[in-house]
């Protein structure tokens, strides 16, 4: 049996998906666009770390803001769709890094502000990547997360990392606003304010956004039918398998 990493997972899943990210309305969109916008408000001479970049929804909405952005992300195939959309985008001010959240190979306080959003899921340690963005920010600087979030009870919780694996296994777990305001102080970050959002998942879409094999969704499928009314309800489960999840958006600062 040929031996796998983590990060051969990631490679692997996102590297034929990259093009399906740059059109998925789900990240193309977002309230919280208009919120890491507005904190760019005055800082035309900022560096932006875009951390776990994916197809560069971030990058694109804050390069017109900002000094420079920076796309990062373990994926290539990812970083090469984010240069041609923001070459075709007249966006000259991003470039591209490859490599992992929990390495980060640059100075110390290089950035002005590090935002990340639908990633932290994904790192195999939450809490190294979050000591990585404090080293990497400036003192005063400021990062913004963004992800799926866990309700925290466990019931809920372990429907929710179940259903995530399966549709994706470089799945690692979406943290309760517990675990996060822990983790985030603990890496020496001061937590500012977290808000939580809802979010609705269109099945089909979310399936098929990372080629999902067949195996697994009626998995899904047959989960979302075998648990209770508790679970059916908070997660707002359609008949079509559609569904709500939250979402956190926090701030911390340096």
């Amino acid at each position: 049996m040929t031996s796998t990493t983590h990060t051969d997972v990631v490679q692997r899943q996102f590297g034929e998906q990259a093009n399906a990210y740059l059109s998925s309305a789900v990240h193309a969109q977002g309230s919280e666009f208009a919120l890491l916008q507005a904190e760019l408000t005055g800082r035309a001479d900022a560096r932006l770390l875009d951390l776990g970049c994916g197809a560069g929804h971030v990058s694109f909405h804050v390069a017109p803001l900002v000094a420079e952005v920076v796309a990062y992300d373990l994926s290539q195939a990812m970083l090469e769709v984010v240069s041609g959309a923001a070459a075709e985008r007249g966006l000259g001010n991003i470039s591209t890094e490859c490599g992992a959240a929990e390495r980060l190979p640059f100075a110390d306080a290089s950035f002005d502000f590090v935002f990340s959003r639908y990633s932290a899921h994904h790192w195999s340690d939450l809490g190294q990547a979050l000591r990585e963005v404090r080293r990497v920010l400036k003192p005063g600087g400021v990062a913004a997360f963004v992800d799926v979030m866990s309700p925290g009870s466990p019931l809920l919780d372990t429907y929710l990392q179940s259903v995530e694996v399966l549709r994706d296994t470089s799945h690692v777990r979406d943290y309760s606003a517990g675990e996060w305001l822990r983790q985030v102080s603990e890496a020496g970050l001061f937590v500012r304010n977290h808000t939580r959002q809802r979010l609705r998942l269109e099945y089909r879409s979310w399936v098929e956004r990372m080629r999902t094999p067949a195996p697994m969704r009626q998995a899904i499928r047959e989960l979302q039918q075998a648990m209770g009314e508790e679970v059916r309800q908070y997660y707002q489960i359609e008949a079509d398998g559609s569904f709500s999840t939250d979402v956190l958006v926090l701030w911390a600062e340096r």
